[in-house]
């Protein structure tokens, strides 16, 4: 391929790696996602901003320092793109919410900051869902994004933006975030890696809050390398985050290489994994199989409190949500509705015109779930049903390196057809909220596609801080297939 020609279409370690060594410029990595973007978004509606001057600016100070002889970082010259809640100075962050229109941010995000002085080049703000609460992209003030692998199917949520664009080569790198499994389903839906670090491995410093004791930023790559390379530049201790954990940072990179023999896996027993499409359980016994060829060890492990998990997290989240959002009132910052008597009004026009319906949702069942008579019976009780979730992981991962599991029960699903059903759309994070709920890592790997072709995905879940474990777990499954290398044909459409 030659050297300054679909640059896009690199995995982050291979442009990386190329612009060290001379071979390739940032500036023209940065046109080529440039380009893709202003090929295919039409389409996709993946991004929501694209900073393309400021891009192509950046990008010509990281040639000139390299050039000089200076080294700019390990991502010098990568493009990112950023889930549209990470907060980047001088530009806006909606969360793809009417309340935030206009808001500029005074500050960095630490994850921002951290990738910035490591070289790479933001391209812009990527779609989500509302203030990160939905599984689908659909509930964005700027439209559905659609997964470039079925353009009339969702990317998955709320970080689908992200997904969808690093699926269609627009950018190199992306990031967002994961409360229940915001990175790791749409990794899935889209056929991309997406890793869920430890609750504390890296900063929420400039993140607009969702629910706090979930959240946690994440990378989504080309493959798992990527996952490691991005991941170092990011996590790590961080005074601005009291929920910072102040743990040692390995380098990923060192644990690519695995001996099959030395992995052990666990395995849930049939009726945890029950629910799932047909394509996705076989694509899940496959992947199974090629462990247990490759020479890894399997134990059986029981997560029986897996089953109250997204009753729990519906409860958790939205209560932190209800105090999060409180503070969007139209009066320091966003939308501020016209016209109003008193100070009342105010708050209720500027959030009534401002958040979307699921937002108003989870707020209203938050709030309830939080009230005089009700906490204990509701918020009491999930916050001990979460005790024993952890509970579960930490006795299911003192025994294997990894417990294995779907990353969703089912492939992409329509545009559509889930969005006026808030319980059938909740289920599809049904594998995925119970490691938010216990702090633990967990990254999804491509691991097949389903007739129609659509990608399935696999989740590995390790012990908090391991997250060593998962990218050698995820390594050598990437090691022994080809699914991570197929792209969608988005330009044949």
């Amino acid at each position: 391929m030659p050297a300054f020609q679909a640059l896009n279409r690199l995995s982050a370690h291979e442009l990386a790696a190329r612009i060290a060594a001379g071979r390739a410029t940032a500036t023209a990595a940065v046109r080529d996602c440039l380009e893709r973007i202003e090929k295919t978004d039409r389409r996709l509606n993946a991004f929501v901003r694209v900073d393309r001057e400021e891009a192509l600016e950046e990008a010509g100070r990281i040639d000139r320092e390299l050039a000089a002889g200076r080294n700019p970082g390990p991502l010098a010259g990568v493009p990112v793109a950023l889930k549209d809640l990470f907060c980047v100075k001088g530009r806006e962050v909606t969360c793809c919410s009417r309340i935030l229109e206009g808001f500029i941010s005074p500050y960095d995000a630490t994850v921002a900051r951290k990738l910035k002085d490591a070289g790479a080049v933001i391209l812009g703000s990527t779609n989500m869902d509302e203030f990160a609460m939905g599984s689908s992209t659909e509930n964005s003030a700027r439209g559905p994004a659609r997964n470039p692998w079925d353009l009339e199917r969702v990317p998955g949520g709320s970080s689908g933006g992200s997904a969808a664009a690093l699926a269609a080569d627009q950018t190199v790198a992306a990031f967002g975030t994961d409360t229940g499994g915001s990175v790791r389903q749409p990794a899935a839906f889209c056929g991309v890696a997406g890793l869920k670090p430890t609750y504390g491995r890296v900063s929420r410093y400039g993140l607009v809050a969702y629910a706090s004791s979930l959240d946690q930023a994440g990378p989504f790559g080309k493959d798992v390398e990527d996952l490691a390379l991005l991941l170092e530049v990011i996590a790590g201790h961080d005074p601005r985050d009291a929920t910072s954990a102040p743990e040692p940072v390995p380098r990923y990179r060192d644990f690519l290489q695995a001996d099959p023999a030395s992995l052990t896996l666990g395995l849930p027993s049939r009726d945890t994994l029950k629910g799932m499409d047909r394509e996705v359980a076989a694509a899940f016994r496959a992947a199974v199989d090629t462990y247990a060829a490759l020479g890894a060890k399997f134990v059986e492990v029981e997560l029986s409190s897996l089953e109250y998990a997204v009753a729990c997290y519906y409860i958790v989240s939205t209560a932190e949500a209800s105090s999060n959002l409180a503070r969007f009132d139209g009066i320091r910052y966003g939308r501020r509705a016209p016209g109003v008597a008193d100070l009342l009004e105010l708050f209720e026009k500027s959030r009534a015109e401002g958040f979307g319906e699921e937002v108003k949702r989870r707020v209203l069942l938050g709030t309830y779930v939080l009230s005089a008579g009700y906490y204990e019976a509701y918020y009491g009780r999930a916050l001990r049903i979460r005790r024993l979730i952890k509970n579960d992981f930490d006795s299911a991962l003192a025994g294997c390196d990894c417990v294995i599991l779907p990353t969703a029960p089912i492939p992409a699903f329509r545009l559509g057809e889930k969005i006026d059903d808030p319980l059938q759309m909740y289920l599809t994070d049904l594998f995925t909220i119970s490691i938010n709920l216990a702090g633990v890592p967990a990254v999804s790997i491509n691991c097949g596609f389903t007739g129609g072709g659509l990608p399935v995905g696999l989740q590995l879940v390790a012990a908090p801080f391991r997250e060593d474990n998962l990218i050698r777990a995820a390594a050598l499954f990437e090691g022994a297939t080809a699914h991570h290398l197929k792209k969608p044909a988005l330009d044949d459409r």
